[in-house]
Order: structure tokens, then C-alpha cells, then sequence
């Protein structure tokens, strides 16, 4: 349901205890004292038949006894009772209930199962079972049994485990830390991890947001709120269980590679969420991105008085990716004259250990005025000689006099106190600068920022086109998939693989099939003609592994030795095999290239989040290596990029030596084909190229395997993906008014740049009526906005002029979390309209509102923009003026009626049904 109601759950009005107890050590009695002690300025009220009072709180017999309609329950009782007080609850119209208590099993049959179908029922959102509880500090609401009451911040924290959301509380409270609110999920019987993405992310009062996470129950809805999320906030997330494996046995190598724990990693990645991997490096984050800091880049300068220390974070800092910034002549000049001399003159700047709090100003000034420097780390080893409170009074001062002067965009000051005490302590948190025990903390929190930093820009750029590179022939592939289902078969056989590969145009080592000795040197002349030796392999489709069974010889240059071969490798299956139907075998040419690097590429499937793209390094020894990388398709060439630049292997892509370079997009472009043939074929299980073999002339797959099975069934507009793909099936053309047609697709990541040339060709006025406001400049991230889009929320169509495919008008759709509706906007080119572009692209985005299972499309248009109001009245919607600003008409349609204008099926006159054409992909 996301976010529906949570704001009543999460900010009520008025709350009731149901279960408190007089019992000291009682849950009940702990969830009561720290709503009261929260300074909560609703009623509260405690609901429990055995008791007149609790804690100086008259309590009532059941819910339909209570003076109010609570907005929300706080549930203490056993978990028998809990099936009664939520059909209670529904009876008398609370919105949402926390249940602290466990015991409510799982499954059909179950106590759960009972409340969460009562509550889906009659709206009633849920957190828990067995959760630590809700707090909101700004809302002064502690539903809650933590032993210390939060402060109000700008963190979100969202914990499956309460423990673990105790545990934050408790340090936070150290650091003076707020938080926005803390949702400890516990069995996520309704509002789950997803949800409350959703719903902080548009939280005005919240900056960044803490997950602790130990697994996802439903992938689809955990990316795109995820996506969404990080694309708007920092998303830190910690995962328990990284070293349980997944529990099916791995048919493939990249079945064996792709653990459960590298999978997760991947959506983290792919979603822009920033992964850290303890407890400690959540808190560090929470230090920072909870006060806003973000670095410019990854350039750091160190500031100490003791050079060993330094030594150390120059070590941990090269480590991890970050760059020890270089000063600038100026800024060395500078320090020259603040400094004794014998100063270190470079980056770390070390002041010695006699260093006073003078010299720590004088020298952080010079940095902080340093353009090559992003951020300053400033440590201190405690001594004799100076007083280590005074010095960091005078750093956190020195602070402050830099953010006074608004004009100036200062590097972010990290602090790094060994033996810090906590007098020292208080004197960096009232100053706010992120201060640390070590050393290796603060590096390794500064390289944390830079990787966010780095993932925004990753999310928001523009992928090229591959329009030119790849045109898959995606029906020629389903044939072949389809020949081999109806035969029953799970994996497909060396010709089949040959055909596949081709229909994707991934190059693989051609095969000929011979049926015996007699006709294996015919078919390998042409290979032996060449001077090429080849390789006879048994043919059958129930052996997989040929050379378990003496199937395999190589290294043969005459006919002679080829129809021996031949002979040799069926006597030897037939014996091992008896039971085996041998087609014969296959021959294929042997290919030498000296300066080739064997790499593994291939799709594993994951139980939680679908096909996995899996990259590394090839070769018999592939698991034992264990250099592999892991995406989730579809993908584009950046993401592709990405992927393989995450691997060791990746290094030995380029040229060294007397070696050679592949070239540059011949990997990537590979893992770009492989992706979206398992987007477009479902029945594409696991997928194995082992070696694919890559030189200066590009890649060649030696050897692959292949499974299949029927997929699941799908609802409409649904994807074993956990992304969304292209949805290429709503490519076509529109007719217009005067019979004309006009090209009509999604939106493509790749469309920045038509995007943006065709908001040049709306007028100033047309593009005010559409956004609201005088617009005339877009950003890169605005328009990534538009074109990036989460297909399983988000649609946008665009018509392009079928000569010269410059865009000519567009329409999009936002659904709302829970699916049911959706904003529409729509835009065209200024002189093309009159032409009935408008109406043909509402009726498409109608008709794919009604595909979708959406239940109403709504918007809101100015009330001097006519054209668009006629227009809406002609298609069915109702129209209503915003109550309170007569500027702005809301206009609504019932999907569940007859829309005008006679939409069908067939409203694309050509549906590209086999997807011959490029299929773009989404980010």
C-alpha cells in the first residue's frame, strides 16, 4: 500500500495503548511512560480491561469504549488477542497500528495472516509484528519501548531490527544527533521497507536516510522506491548475513558466482544507494550526511601534528580511491610564512608536535583557501606541550568564521582527536564539525561522501545510444527458444546456442553438426582448408558435461583424424552413457589467439531479485579467481562500463606490453546484448559464456551454456526483472486528424539531447502554461528527470516526426505508490498544435493507464489554458477549481468508463510485436 496513511501513523493526532500494565518490567508500562515523557500533545489513552489505571492513566475497557478515534494504536497485548483488537480497530475507524508484540506466526493459517487481510480490508496500515516501535521526534511521539528517547534531526532510520534501531538511538545521543523519525519494521506484515523509502524521500524534514536491512520480500517495489529515493537523498544502507550463500545449487559458473550477498550489492548499486558494512561505518555516515556535509570532490588535505598519523591516513585514503590533494604554489607560500621551519611543504601538512592552537588556525586557513582541495582532515595527537581542548576550540572557531561568510564555498573540515575526551568531544558537536577517534574513521567516512557523491552523478548521466550498434533479431531468438521447450528440453544445444548468439549478434565460434564418422571430415574441410586444427565434441542433449564422459578431442588437422576422433568420442559416450541419444557431434575450428584474455560472461538467477548479470574473469579456475562483478539488466552502455570496470580483469583490457587493446566498447557492448536478451526472453534462465575471449580485434565466445524454462506467469505489464525494462511492445505510429502518422515510443535515457532541442521549439508561454512558472533554461538534471525513467511507475511517450525523427510533442504519466492513480502532463511543439497530435497522444496515454490497472488519471491545469480544458472535458474528465487558488482547475478521469474518442487495441496502427527494432533499456 506504501505510503497510504502514513502520515496518520507516523504524525497522528491522537494515540492508544492497547496492553499497558502496571508490571515494572512490563511492555506495556515502558511504551507508556515514554509516550507520555515524549511531551505527545494529543489524548492519549490506554486500553486494558484488567486495570482502572496505569501509570496515573484511566484506562478503558476495549476501543469502542474511548472517548476519541485514535489515529493510531500502539499494541502491547499477546498475540491471540491481536486478531480482535484489529477487527475493533477497523470497526470504529483507526488509521494505522503499531504491534510491538511477536508471536504471531507466519503463513497461511496464521494469526498474521488473520490481521494484515482485516486490515488491508479497511485501509489500517501496519508496522511490526515484533518491532522495537515508531518515533518521531518533531511529531513528539514515542511509541516505543527504546531506552533512550531520540532528538529531532534530519536522519531517517529505518531498521528491520529494533536492536539495531536501540543501538542508534543510544549513539546518536552521544553525538547530538537527531533523527526525523525511526521505524523499526520488524515482520513488515503491511508497511515495509519500500513504503518508508517512499515516504521519506518526500519528507521536507529529512536530508538522508539510514536503512539497516536483512532481506527484501518483494524486489520489484524495493528498486523503484529505492531509485527514486536515492535520486532525491542519500540512502545509506547496512545488510546483515553477507556470507549466506543462496541455497539452490548453481548449475553454471555464474550461477556458482553470483551469491546472494554480491546480488544485494548489485541493487544496492544499481539503485544509487550508498552500502557500508558495519554498524560503525553507519554511524560515521549518519555524522555526516546528517548535517548536510557533501564534499566537492575526492581531493583530501590533512592537517597534523604528528607525521606517522598522517603517514597512516595517506595509506587508507590511497586504499580506498581518494586522492591526497596537491597544494598549490600559493598555498605552500602562504604556509611558509605561519609555519617553523622544516615544515613538511606538501601534502599531509605536518605542523610537528609542539603545534599550538595559532598554528593549527593559520594553517587550516591556508587550506581551506586551497582550490585543489575538496576537504581538510584535521588531527591531533594530544601532548605535553599544548592544550588539546584549546586546539580544537580554535579549529571548530575557525570553522564557524568560514560558514559565517556565506559568499565563500569552504572544503568540509573532518576532525580526527586521538584520545579524544568528552569535553573535546562536546566542543566539536555544539560546533558541528564530524570529529572521529581515528584516523582510519574519518578517511574512510570521507570516501563514504565521495562514493554518494559519485553515484548521484552516475544516476543522473545520460547513457549514449546503441541505436547504431545492436539491433537484435528478437523473433528469430523465440523460435529457437520455443523449438526447444516444445521438445521439452531445459538447455539448448550447440547449434541453438549458435542461433541465439546470432539473433543478438554475439560472436561465437561456428559449429557444424556431423552425424558420423563418414561425415565429419566432409563438414570440417572447410575449417582444416583454412589451416585451422579443430575440436570434435559428442553431440547430445542429454549430456552436459562432454568431457566427463571422454567427449572432447582436439587439435585435429586432417579428415583422417577427424572421422577417428569422430569413432573414438561415440564409442566412449555410448559406454559411459548408455542411456543418451547421440545426435552425433559437433566440430568447430580452434582458435588461437596469442594475446586473448579469457573472461567469463554470463546470467544467474536470483530467487529474490530475478537475472543477474555476471562479468569477470573466464578460464578453468574461474570460482577459485573469483574476479566477477554483478549487475542487474536491463543495461545500458554506461552501466555496462561500470560493471566491468569493477573488475581486476578490467586492466588487462587495456594495451601493456607488446599486447594490444580490445577495444574500447567491445566488452561493454557485449554485456549491453547479453542484458537485453534476457529483458526480452523470459525463458532465459541461466546463461553461460566460459571463455569469452577478448584481443585487439574484439571478442569471440568459445564455449557456452544455456537453460530454459517457462517462466512464471506474469500479470500484465509485469517482469521477472527487478528494473522494469524498455517496454519496446509501445513503439508504433499515431494517425492523426488529417491522416498523417506520426512515430510514437517511450522515452529513452539516451533522449536528453532531442529532449532539450525540443524544448527550443515551445514557446516561452506554452512552456509557463505547462510548468507553472517562466521556464527557458533546463538543466541536465531536470531533463534526466524526464528521460530516466522508472517504467514500473512512470511512462512518457514521445511523437517524433517520421523524416527527420525531431520530437514533436510528448505526454507522461506518475502513478502514486499505490498504483491507482496517476498525473498526466502533456507538451507540444508551439507550432504544431491544431493538428490533433495532443488528442491522439492522451488517448495512447489513456489507453496505457488502462493496461496498467490504473484507476484514475488526474491533473492540474491553469484555468486560462482553455485549449487543455476542452480538451479534457471531449475526453471524459470531470474538472473542479482548486479550493483556495481559483488559478488552478483539477481535472480527473474514471479509468473504469467509457473513454471518448473510441480507444482500442489497436490505437498504435503498428505495434513492433517481435521487437525487431533497437530496445533501449532504463536506468
Amino acid at each position: 500500500m506504501s505510503t497510504f496513511g502514513l502520515d496518520r501513523v507516523l504524525s497522528p493526532r491522537s494515540v492508544a495503548l492497547v496492553g499497558g500494565s502496571l508490571r515494572p518490567s512490563s511492555l506495556g508500562l515502558a511504551v507508556l511512560m515514554n509516550l507520555k515523557a515524549s511531551g505527545f500533545s494529543g489524548p492519549i489513552a490506554v486500553v486494558n480491561p484488567n486495570y482502572a489505571a496505569i501509570d496515573g492513566e484511566a484506562t478503558f475497557r476495549d476501543l469502542k469504549s474511548l472517548p476519541f478515534v485514535p489515529d493510531l494504536l500502539v499494541i502491547t497485548a499477546p498475540a491471540t488477542a491481536i486478531p480482535g483488537i484489529i477487527s475493533d480497530a477497523a470497526a470504529v475507524g483507526v488509521a494505522g497500528a503499531v504491534i510491538l508484540s511477536a508471536g504471531l506466526g507466519h503463513g497461511a493459517g496464521s494469526l498474521a495472516e488473520t490481521v494484515a487481510r482485516t486490515a488491508r480490508m479497511h485501509g489500517i496500515r501496519l508496522v511490526g509484528p515484533n518491532c522495537i516501535g515508531v518515533m518521531v521526534p518533531r511529531a513528539k511521539l514515542n511509541a516505543s519501548f527504546a531506552a533512550h528517547p531520540p532528538s529531532d534531526g534530519r536522519v531517517a532510520l529505518i531498521s528491520q531490527s529494533g536492536a539495531v534501531a536501540a543501538a542508534m538511538i543510544a549513539w546518536a545521543a552521544e553525538r547530538q544527533l537527531g533523527f526525523s523519525g525511526i521505524v523499526s519494521i520488524g515482520d513488515q506484515l503491511d508497511v515495509d521497507v519500500a513504503d518508508l523509502l517512499d515516504y521519506f524521500a518526500q519528507d521536507d524534514h529529512t536530508n538522508a536516510i539510514l536503512l539497516y536491512l536483512e532481506a527484501v520480500k518483494d524486489a520489484r517495489k524495493f528498486m523503484s522506491a529505492a531509485r527514486a529515493a536515492a535520486r532525491l537523498k542519500p540512502v545509506i544502507v547496512v545488510k546483515s548475513g553477507r556470507l549466506a550463500q543462496g541455497a539452490k545449487a548453481a548449475a553454471t559458473h555464474t550461477g556458482a558466482l553470483a551469491g546472494s550477498d554480491a546480488v544485494y550489492d548489485a541493487a544496492f548499486r544499481r539503485a544509487g544507494m550508498l552500502r557500508v558494512y558495519d554498524l560503525r561505518e553507519l554511524f560515521d555516515c549518519a555524522e555526516l550526511l546528517g548535517r548536510g556535509f557533501v564534499p566537492r570532490g575526492n581531493r583530501l588535505a590533512l592537517l597534523t601534528n604528528g607525521g606517522g598519523l598522517a603517514i597512516l591516513a595517506v595509506d587508507r585514503l590511497a586504499e580506498l580511491g581518494g586522492t591526497p590533494a596537491s597544494l598549490t604554489e600559493k598555498t605552500v607560500k602562504r604556509l611558509d610564512q605561519v609555519l617553523p621551519r622544516g615544515w613538511s611543504r606538501a601534502n599531509p601538512v605536518d605542523i610537528s608536535g609542539d603545534a599550538d592552537a595559532t598554528r593549527y588556525v593559520s594553517a587550516l586557513d591556508a587550506l581551506l583557501d586551497d582550490a585543489n582541495s575538496d576537504a581538510v582532515l584535521v588531527m591531533n595527537v594530544e601532548t605535553a606541550v599544548a592544550r588539546t581542548e584549546g586546539i580544537a576550540e580554535a579549529v571548530t572557531q575557525c570553522v564557524r568564521d568560514r560558514r559565517v561568510r556565506k559568499s565563500e564555498v569552504a572544503p568540509l573540515v573532518l576532525a580526527a582527536w586521538t584520545g579524544t575526551d568528552e569535553r573535546t568531544a562536546t566542543i566539536f558537536e555544539t560546533a558541528r564539525v564530524p570529529h572521529f577517534p581515528t584516523e582510519d574513521d574519518a578517511v574512510r567516512a570521507f570516501m563514504h561522501l565521495v562514493r554518494y557523491r559519485e553515484a548521484s552523478i552516475a544516476l543522473a548521466a545520460t547513457p549514449p545510444s546503441i541505436a547504431s550498434m545492436f539491433a537484435p533479431e528478437t523473433a528469430a531468438a523465440r523460435r529457437v527458444i520455443a523449438q526447444a521447450l516444445s521438445e521439452g528440453r531445459g538447455w539448448l544445444d550447440p547449434v541453438e546456442i549458435v542461433a541465439l548468439f546470432k539473433a543478438y549478434d554475439i560472436p561465437i565460434v561456428p559449429t557444424v553438426v556431423a552425424r558420423d564418422a563418414d561425415d565429419a571430415p566432409d563438414k570440417a574441410a572447410p575449417f582444416l582448408a583454412r589451416g585451422l586444427a579443430v575440436a570434435v565434441k559428442v553431440f547430445s542433449r542429454d549430456i552436459s558435461h562432454k568431457s566427463d564422459v571422454g567427449g572432447v578431442i582436439l587439435g585435429l588437422r586432417t579428415g583422417e583424424s577427424v572421422a577417428e576422433a569422430t569413432r573414438a568420442v561415440l564409442s566412449r559416450a555410448r559406454s559411459a552413457r548408455p542411456d543418451a541419444i547421440l545426435q552425433g557431434v559437433t566440430i568447430q575450428p580452434m582458435i588461437e589467439r596469442r594475446a586473448a584474455r579469457e573472461l567469463i560472461l554470463g546470467i544467474a538467477d536470483d530467487p529474490t531479485f530475478g537475472p543477474v548479470i555476471v562479468f569477470g574473469r573466464g578460464g578453468t579456475a574461474v570460482e577459485v579467481i573469483n574476479d566477477k562483478a554483478l549487475a542487474l539488466p536491463p543495461l545500458d552502455m554506461n552501466l555496462a562500463r561500470d560493471l566491468v570496470g569493477r573488475t581486476r580483469v578490467s586492466r588487462l583490457l587495456a594495451a601493456y606490453r607488446d599486447v594490444a587493446a580490445v577495444p574500447a566498447g567491445a566488452v561493454p557492448l557485449t554485456v549491453v546484448k547479453l542484458a537485453q536478451m534476457v529483458a526480452d526472453i523470459p525463458e532465459v534462465a541461466e546463461l553461460d559464456i566460459n571463455p569469452l575471449l577478448a584481443d585487439e580485434t574484439g571478442v569471440l565466445a568459445l564455449d557456452a551454456r544455456v537453460a530454459i524454462r517457462k517462466p512464471p506467469r506474469l500479470f500484465a505489464g509485469q517482469t521477472r526483472l527487478a528494473v522494469r525494462p524498455y517496454p519496446s511492445q509501445w513503439e508504433g505510429e499515431l494517425a492523426l486528424r488529417d491522416g498523417s502518422c506520426v512515430v510514437v515510443r517511450p522515452l529513452r535515457p539516451e533522449d536528453e539531447p532531442m529532449v532539450e532541442s525540443f524544448f527550443s521549439r515551445v514557446t516561452a508561454e506554452d512552456l509557463r502554461l505547462r510548468f507553472f512558472q517562466a521556464m527557458r533554461n533546463f538543466s541536465h538534471t531536470f531533463i534526466a528527470r524526464l528521460t530516466q525513467l522508472d517504467y514500473a511507475r512512470a511512462m512518457a511517450f514521445a511523437a517524433l516526426d517520421p523524416s527527420t525523427g525531431a520530437m514533436m510533442g510528448a505526454v507522461q504519466l506518475h502513478s502514486d505508490s499505490l498504483y491507482e492513480n496517476a498525473e498526466y502532463a502533456v507538451l507540444l511543439q508551439s507550432d504544431l498544435k491544431g493538428k490533433g497530435l495532443g488528442w491522439a497522444l492522451m488517448q495512447l496515454l489513456i489507453h496505457y493507464a488502462k493496461s496498467e490497472g490504473l484507476k484514475r488519471l488526474s491533473g492540474e491545469v491553469l484555468a486560462e489554458n482553455t485549449t487543455m480544458l476542452s480538451m479534457c472535458r471531449e475526453l471524459g474528465f470531470t474538472a473542479a477549481t482548486e479550493p483556495g487558488d481559483h488559478r488552478i482547475v483539477n481535472v480527473v478521469l474514471d479509468l473504469s468508463l467509457r473513454i471518448a474518442g473510441a480507444l482500442g487495441t489497436d490505437i498504435l496502427i503498428r505495434r513492433k510485436r517481435d521487437q525487431s527494432g533497437v530496445t533501449a533499456t532504463t536506468r
